[in-house]
């Protein structure tokens, strides 16, 4: 049975982000001010707005969920998840962002443009390689919306996913990145907060963090080792799951593209720390929450749904039993929406922006206008929550095999070019196209590898993709002419970070 108090709860935090879109509608006068928030972004406004890219609907259901599948071996994921924002900021941010400020971009892709001297090709291919990858990513996302909302209010599967795109989507068309950073900002907290209160509370429903380790050992010892020596999770996999999560999120065009709508590049001084210890902590709960849950599932005390992505509802079904008062439980769903939602509206945002911006003013309608722009990106910010509501209708066994394969696409296509790029000089346009290309349909290749069981691979697929973008980018850059050592010295490539 429905609960109102819980409806009510969640309306009301539905309400109130589509109110902070209205109110950002009002200080939207380009397409500056609707992609980079007329790069006006201060510290902690960046800051949240970091968080809330990396932190979504895998940190509290996959994260959990994860470490409720594999135990102890997953830990890893806790460390280079928070250290994904350091690695953007510091390898990628502190040049981008003089640069950006200096030549006007709104997008990398207008980076790209400028350092391989491809206002067209690359854009185009980055464009659009970062399109279908945000997609698959959000497909994730709009999963775990489904999933509260099932499990809240009983919902269908599509009714709940229709429910959570349209109230992302009415916030992000109207109010573009100031209503995505403002609303981030109170999600940011509210899940900050209600992890720090709630994963506590299942860990002591378990028995405590001492029993928990115990059921665990008792029931797999492997569940309690660092990591495991046969299937996923063995030392070469965490190699390159590490890797994977540093990086590949680092690269993410709706994370590094957050760089473009700093107001002081001083920010990135503290910004790397601030965000791993926040960040830091939200991780190691909600793991240790998926770890309570095996020992909740073995005594008894929850029963999971009998559904292919079980382990995903086993943080939502711990909080059920720790907190019984079901007028509560519409508070733990804000927190979750507020989770899921800080990376879907930037993620919807990304690709809007990508799509008009990129596809639309650069290459199709050169002369268009920044109204017609604008436009046209609030329509393909609701077209892209159509598609991927379509894509999210049969999740994956476990949610975060989703997300996953989203990073580790965009691992692979856009982590050589961007380092490449910024830091050896013989990086030419050819060699990016190249291994661009080859980055993309090498991780696609090896993903369908994996998730089709072909055969075992020993690392995770994105690795396949990311070497053979890297060969791809040397060979074809040493056979290839040049770029104009003005342009290199206008984009500070080179092997060093300050640009001062």
């Amino acid at each position: 049975m429905i609960n109102p108090i819980d409806v009510g709860i969640v309306a009301l935090y539905c309400i109130a982000m589509i109110g902070i879109g209205v109110w950002a509608s009002k200080k939207i006068h380009n397409m500056a001010d609707y992609v980079v928030a007329g790069r006006s972004l201060g510290f902690w406004l960046f800051l949240m707005l970091m968080i809330g890219s990396v932190c979504s609907g895998m940190s509290l259901l996959g994260v959990s969920g994860l470490g409720y599948a594999f135990g102890w071996p997953t830990i890893w994921e806790q460390i280079f998840v928070p250290l994904s924002i350091g690695f953007c900021i510091i390898f990628f941010g502190v040049k981008i962002h003089k640069i950006a400020k200096t030549n006007g971009y709104l997008t990398v892709q207008d980076y790209f443009a400028h350092r391989y001297q491809s206002p067209k090709a690359l854009r185009s291919l980055s464009a659009i390689s970062g399109i279908v990858v945000s997609m698959i990513y959000l497909a994730g996302q709009y999963t775990a919306v489904s999933i509260v909302l099932m499990w809240l209010f009983g919902l269908p599967h599509w009714l709940a996913l229709l429910i959570g795109a349209l109230i992302v989507t009415i916030y992000t068309v109207i109010g573009g990145l100031y209503a995505v950073t403002w609303t981030t900002l109170i999600q940011g907290l509210i899940l900050i907060i209600g992890v720090i209160i709630m994963a506590p509370l299942v860990i002591m429903a378990a028995g405590g963090f001492t029993h928990v380790n115990e059921v665990m050992a008792l029931g797999n010892p492997s569940f309690v080792q660092p990591w495991v020596t046969s299937g996923v999770f063995t030392p070469p996999y965490i190699v390159s799951f590490s890797l994977l999560l540093m990086i590949g999120l680092a690269c993410a065009p709706h994370v590094i593209n957050n760089i473009l709508a700093v107001k002081d590049a001083n920010y990135f001084k503290w910004a790397p720390i601030l965000a791993f210890v926040i960040y830091g902590v939200v991780m190691f709960l909600l793991k240790f929450g998926g770890f309570a849950g095996i020992v909740l599932v073995k005594e008894g005390i929850i029963t999971l749904p009998q559904v292919k992505n079980a382990s995903d509802f086993v943080f939502i079904y711990g909080i059920q039993n720790a907190i019984p008062n079901i007028a509560l439980w519409g508070i733990f769903a804000v927190v979750v929406l507020a989770a899921v939602m800080s990376t879907t509206d930037r993620l919807m945002l990304t690709i809007g922006t990508y799509f008009s911006w990129d596809i639309y003013r650069c290459i199709l309608k050169p002369g268009a206008s920044d109204k017609e722009v604008l436009r046209v990106s609030q329509i393909a910010v609701a077209a892209s929550a159509v598609i991927t509501i379509i894509l999210a209708l049969d999740p994956p066994a476990m949610l975060v095999w989703l997300i996953w394969a989203g990073i580790g696409i965009m691992f692979a296509t856009f982590a050589v070019p961007l380092l490449s790029g910024l830091y050896w000089r013989r990086a030419t346009r050819e060699g990016a196209l190249a291994s661009m290309s080859l980055g993309l349909i090498g991780a696609c290749l090896f993903g369908g590898i994996a998730y089709f069981k072909i055969f075992p691979l020993p690392v995770h697929f994105s690795l396949y993709g990311v070497i053979i973008a890297a060969v791809t980018m040397v060979v074809v850059s040493l056979m290839t002419p040049r770029t104009d050592e003005g342009v290199l010295n206008e984009t500070f490539t080179g092997p060093f970070i300050r640009t001062k």
